[in-house]
């Protein structure tokens, strides 16, 4: 039997789960704000992961994801002890924003400070509350405005647990990250915890593929952690390491029209596009943006209207490109499918 588990003034006993909302900083309104978390706690000793989502305000996939997830039946039986954070981010979410209300970056805040600005107090909530009481984390994300992702997941894929982990997941395309100065994952690493970020999708939009991978690549973690029983499903393939990736960005400024979709290879000099100067259409003048390198597309813009420099499409590099295409394009198969 697990001792009980503490967050705040809450004690939740082994075997029950329990809604906790603690509180932050309020709004100018003196309306209260509070983090909401959701706690499962397992009667049986186990790896206590938190799933976090929202960090950026605008990025809502994992918000669902996470929602499904509390749905599911098998956390009735779970081993050791789950705690979701729908919402990490309460005040982005209400102005549909990456930031907080101060313009901050709360992925660049951690691990906070308890007397800083009030990106740094929510992130030192959040180490303090969740990060130091748990054993592993996934946080969720999307990609910025007007810019979609390919399901995909970074990680130290050089650290062999979080290896294990990431492969768990089951998207084939796994990115070797290091980690940023003051993100969540930092925070985390610093403490021991082992992490992924999951990246799926496009800011204010729901997508329902990468929702629905996400929703199977947490459950499936969950088994590799002995959190749940062993799924009958058949066993996932292996996926494909990218070491780096970069963007294409614009050469010109202008209307761009894209040619190429998420997850497709494309060859070194191959067009993706073009941009063209919505003044001068009598002339016709394209500018084409050509691929850097043979590789993957893991993510690209949504907005024809585009800047010199601006970032159009990310290209991730493999050994064998063609293959991890063909696995993307099962791999969307798959989901459509159901």
């Amino acid at each position: 039997m697990q001792e009980p588990f503490v967050i705040g003034d809450t004690t939740i006993q082994p075997g029950t789960r329990t809604t906790v909302q603690l509180p932050v900083a309020s709004l100018y309104t003196h309306t209260k704000m509070e983090l909401p978390i959701h706690v499962i706690h397992g009667k049986r000793e186990g790896p206590r992961l938190f799933i976090s989502a929202a960090i950026h305000g605008d990025e809502l996939n994992g918000v669902e994801i996470i929602r499904r997830l509390l749905k599911q039946k098998a956390l009735r039986n779970i081993k050791g002890t789950l705690i979701a954070i729908p919402v990490v981010n309460m005040f982005g979410l209400i102005q549909h924003s990456r930031y907080l209300p101060d313009r901050r970056d709360l992925n660049r805040s951690f691990p906070g400070s308890a007397r800083g600005p009030l990106a740094s107090r929510l992130a030192n909530i959040f180490t303090e509350s969740i990060i130091k009481q748990c054993t592993h984390g996934i946080d969720l994300h999307t990609g910025a405005l007007h810019r979609t992702n390919l399901p995909q997941i970074r990680a130290d894929l050089d650290d062999e647990e979080t290896n294990d982990l990431a492969r768990a997941f089951g998207v084939p395309v796994l990115i070797n990250s290091n980690v940023r100065d003051g993100s969540l994952r930092e925070a985390a690493a610093e403490l021991g915890v082992k992490s992924l970020l999951y990246e799926a999708g496009e800011a204010l939009r729901f997508d329902d593929l990468s929702i629905k991978a996400g929703l199977r690549g947490i459950l499936q973690v969950m088994r590799k952690l002995d959190m749940l029983r062993p799924s009958k499903q058949k066993s996932l393939k292996e996926p494909f390491i990218a070491r780096s990736s970069a963007w294409v960005r614009a050469p010109h400024s202008g209307i761009f029209r894209n040619i190429q979709k998420l997850g497709k290879r494309v060859g070194k000099g191959e067009l993706l596009g073009a941009v063209s100067d919505p003044t001068d259409i009598f002339n016709d003048t394209d500018y084409p943006v050509n691929a850097n390198r043979s590789g993957i597309i893991i993510g690209k813009t949504n907005l024809p209207l585009v800047n010199e420099g601006d970032a159009l499409y990310h290209i991730a590099y493999f050994e064998d490109s063609t293959e991890v295409a063909h696995e993307v394009e099962t791999f969307q198969q798959d989901f459509d499918a159901g």
